[in-house]
């Protein structure tokens, strides 16, 4: 008698997405075993702890297999030893380097060295991120800085072009990059409040406004060292904020200044008599942030003194967060029906990136 049998023969490399979490979350193969176990998959299956055991030591290979190419994303499109579906490739890629909202806050504008990485192991206890993953996830950091840190062009571009990530992953990366580059302090206290979200969002507007690659011009010089135009901060810009003091050093325009924004604000706002009382503290701040930030360890602290020149102030007065942005856009406005200001586009550059920052970190 005669059986007949089909066999079908394929090259398709399997991805589990399930067992391609727990390894990208640091478990071992026991644990991963385990949680399957948990999750009900023998039930659904009918398969043996035996075979569950060798499947998952099966994708754990895999994976480890994959890692090097995942460490240059373009290498995984074009190598012919796995056979992945385009689709599949680009899920291992984005979900490689996704991170955890509650590691990138313990790191976020950290230098990206061996110093922070030895801080790991207290990030790991501290947020429950197993260790392996906070590692992997630091790693990932460093090396989209790495890369992309001294290159011309757009950040995002270039991250999206070098590791091939999805446009709000690149844009999210490119604040890790921009945080880390400028050293920003986000650590204090008053700023936990923060959230990472928070600080991609003014850092996504300082890119766009206060960069080099804001004013959309190159070195004139051809023999310049400045390529890497997103990162750093155009310093020329920064000087030229000195000249904003005069908003509150004279005091006929400081004086007008108030008056034009009162005038305009009265009946708007619910704390008009706290504005009204509070003005000239607030205008101080605000162009006094402008002014410090020539030197280094200002510009690292940009975030402290947001919070609290402006932040704090408005939020003790009970600000409701309408108010903040009425008075804010006439704050910002009124500076040009001031006859004695010369400056008003570095005024617009400055408050145009500070009020949306302001906005975004004001928690009413």
């Amino acid at each position: 008698m005669t059986s007949e049998l089909d066999i079908f023969v394929g090259n398709t490399t399997l991805i589990d997405e399930d067992v391609y979490r727990l390894w990208l979350d640091g478990y071992s193969v026991s644990d991963a075993v385990a949680l399957r176990v948990r999750s009900g998959i023998l039930e659904q299956t009918g398969a043996t702890a035996a075979v569950l055991q060798s499947d998952t030591m099966d994708h754990y290979r895999t994976f480890h297999m994959l890692e090097r190419l995942l460490h240059a994303p373009p290498k995984l499109l074009h190598q012919l030893i796995f056979q992945i579906p385009p689709s599949r490739q680009a899920l291992l890629i984005e979900r490689y380097y996704a991170f955890d909202e509650a590691f990138v806050r313990e790191v976020l504008g950290k230098k990206l060295s061996k110093g922070t990485k030895k801080d790991l192991d207290d990030i790991s206890t501290k947020t429950g991120i197993t260790l392996k993953s906070c590692r992997r996830q630091f790693d990932n950091f460093k090396r989209v800085f790495k890369v992309v840190e001294e290159m011309r062009g757009s950040l995002v571009d270039n991250i999206q072009q070098h590791f091939l990530l999805s446009d709000r992953l690149a844009r999210d990366y490119a604040a890790i990059v921009f945080f880390a580059n400028n050293r920003f302090e986000t650590g204090k206290k008053k700023l936990q409040y923060l959230s990472f979200g928070d600080f991609a969002f003014c850092a996504e507007l300082m890119i766009q406004n206060w960069t080099l690659g804001a004013i959309g011009e190159a070195p004139t010089d051809p023999d310049s060292q400045v390529d890497d135009m997103d990162v750093d901060l155009d310093k020329e810009f920064l000087q030229d904020l000195k000249e904003l003091k005069v908003l509150v050093a004279d005091k006929d325009l400081l004086d007008l200044h108030k008056s034009l924004v009162c005038t305009a604000l009265r009946g708007k706002l619910s704390v008009f008599s706290e504005m009204e009382a509070n003005f000239k503290n607030l205008s101080r701040g605000l162009v006094n942030v402008a002014a410090k930030l020539t030197h280094n360890k200002d510009v690292r602290d940009l975030f402290v003194d947001l919070v609290e020149k402006f932040v704090e102030p408005c939020r003790s007065d009970h600000w409701p967060l309408n108010d903040v942005r009425l008075f804010l856009n006439q704050y910002s406005a009124s500076v040009h029906s001031l006859d004695g200001f010369r400056h008003p586009t570095l005024w617009d550059r400055y408050m145009g990136t500070l009020r949306g920052c302001l906005l975004r970190l004001y928690h009413d």
